[in-house]
């Protein structure tokens, strides 16, 4: 099992920038998949990033070449960074471990941090 505690939300203006993080109980290096989710109101769970055990990253199209996953695997954590943010960005962002443990997958979820960007 792990736990993830998410943090670094906020409000902030359109174009602005913002940088969540996500803290692991345990090392994250093996962890097949850390994924960042939002949701914003009425709306369901979106995937908006993925990077694996391998260090390949995927994005959501309506976030690519604004917005970076990365990993320290020395610091249990996994980043999102959010540059030129626009206000259908706002929701509450959620990261998440996807695990394999030999016969199936388990999925763990952090608390949320709620993302606000003002137009």
């Amino acid at each position: 099992q792990v736990q993830l505690v998410e943090s670094g939300g906020g409000l902030v203006q359109a174009g602005g920038s913002l940088r969540l993080s996500c803290a692991a109980s345990r090392t994250i290096f093996s962890i097949n998949a850390m994924n960042w989710f939002r949701q914003a109101p009425g709306e369901q769970r979106e995937l908006v990033a993925t990077i694996t055990s391998r260090g390949s990253t995927t994005y959501a199209d309506s976030v690519k070449g604004r917005f970076t996953i990365s990993r320290d695997n020395a610091k249990n954590t996994v980043y999102l960074q959010m540059n030129s943010l626009k206000p259908e960005d706002t929701a509450a962002y959620y990261c998440n471990a996807h695990i394999w443990y030999g016969t199936k997958w388990s999925d763990f979820w952090g608390q949320g941090t709620q993302v606000t960007v003002s137009s």
